[in-house]
């Protein structure tokens, strides 16, 4: 009997999340094709994972060739996606016994899921879980977050073009604050997404032009220092005129202190981050007097599908395609990675990492990339950034706005009774 195959998309999005899914959908065709004895119909979750444990299953063969590929150049996620934690199955099963029920009342064989460090473990989990139970599934992990945390990868898909996004974003707003700087505003500062890493507000630096002034960075590995730093941005403004300011959400304190903890728990059960820019420009402005402005991305560059970077549509694709490579070869277990072969040129291939050596695991920024002052970035750095922003993967335009696609989303007829998440 052919087996069918479930698909999720998990966290926050990316510009380039759907060119995953895209590659997952092509490649899964194409061996159906080859395959139909073997291989069915391929299912997204609504939702991400809920759809599973809810039985809201989309049938992806609904959608046109035209319509997959059009997916590639198109934000969001396509399916929906969630923040959504599955229980502790030391303690309880239900959940992920609910998984494989699903899993098996409608015939699905491969699982993959596409997310973050939570995800990992997720398809972890399920792994194990269908091992125990004797119900014969592939789980494959596909990563994404532009967060840049996930290790045993050399980059996770979405962090270039987000961080080709910041860095762009802060170019332009620094040729606008020198426009001023005489006249009126002195300091720029943006909050920068990463969570509890640096590599998004370390891409920031690239910004940074000859002749122009220095971004000074505040990064999570780095413990706030406000003297040092209040005398960094005047030294920046006596010399520069002006200072451009990137700050992580998850900056931290010398006693390992988030300075920008809500005081909230977000889905997944961490710390929901945010105002900490507006905490710096405040602090500039209160010790310093300067006309401070402040400015908050937040979706913005983790949406910005007009300028992702064509290094991160590519790995993207590729880690779609070669999941179901995978599967089809019969691998288990695993996540798919990005390999860096050099730099320059840049060169990579697409590999593989146990599930188990990736999962709850987070990937800082290293020392060896941080300046001897802590406000920078080094040389190696720049170079391990670079490639990842490079080339511009435009999407389709029409009427002077990106055009992208919109599924139908049929959904599959539930064959279970309903589950409460």
């Amino acid at each position: 009997m052919a087996r069918n195959a479930f698909y999720a998309q998990s966290g926050g999005v990316t510009a380039v999340i759907n060119a995953s899914a895209s590659g997952v959908i092509e490649t899964w065709r194409h061996y159906a094709q080859q395959r139909p004895d073997e291989i069915g119909k391929l299912y997204a979750g609504r939702f991400g994972i809920l759809g599973a444990l809810t039985e809201e299953l989309i049938d992806t063969t609904h959608e046109s060739d035209e319509a997959i590929a059009a997916l590639a150049h198109t934000p969001g996620a396509v399916f929906g996606s969630c923040r959504y934690k599955l229980s502790d199955p030391a303690k309880d099963r239900s959940q992920y016994e609910r998984l494989i029920e699903v899993f098996r009342a409608h015939d699905i064989g491969y699982f993959f899921y596409n997310g973050g460090n939570d995800s990992m473990d997720t398809a972890l989990k399920v792994s194990e879980i269908a091992a125990e139970m004797n119900y014969p599934i592939h789980c494959i992990g596909i990563p994404k977050t532009i967060d840049n945390d996930l290790v045993e990868t050399d980059c996770c898909p979405g962090f270039g073009s987000a961080a080709k996004y910041v860095a762009v974003a802060m170019r332009e707003a620094m040729r606008d604050v020198e426009a001023m700087a005489g006249t009126s505003t002195r300091v720029f500062v943006m909050e920068v997404m990463g969570r509890h890493v640096g590599w998004l507000t370390a891409a920031a630096s690239l910004a940074a032009e000859a002749g122009g002034p220095p971004i000074l960075l505040l990064l999570p590995e780095v413990p706030f220092n406000e003297r040092a730093f209040i005398d960094r941005v005047s030294a920046c403004v006596t010399k520069h005129e002006c200072c451009l300011i990137a700050v992580s959400e998850g900056l931290r304190d010398g006693n390992d202190r988030l300075l920008g903890d809500t005081g909230h728990l977000d889905a997944f059960g961490h710390a929901q981050l945010g105002g900490i820019g507006a905490r710096i420009a405040e602090l500039v402005r209160g010790l310093l007097g300067y006309k401070v402005h402040w400015a908050l991305p937040d979706y913005l560059q983790r949406s910005a599908r007009h300028l992702a970077s064509t290094t991160d549509f590519l790995h993207a694709q590729g880690v779609g395609r070669s999941a179901v490579e995978m599967a089809m070869q019969g691998k288990s277990g695993i996540m798919m990675t990005v390999v860096r072969h050099a730099e320059h040129p840049y060169s990579w291939e697409i590999g593989t990492a146990p599930l188990q050596a990736v999962a709850n695991r987070e990937k800082m920024l290293p020392r060896e990339f941080i300046s001897d002052d802590g406000f920078g970035v080094s040389e190696a750095c720049k170079r391990y950034l670079m490639p990842l922003l490079d080339g511009e993967e435009y999407p389709p335009y029409r009427n002077g706005l990106p055009d992208y696609v919109r599924f139908k989303n049929v959904m599959v007829e539930p064959k279970l009774s309903p589950f409460v998440p």
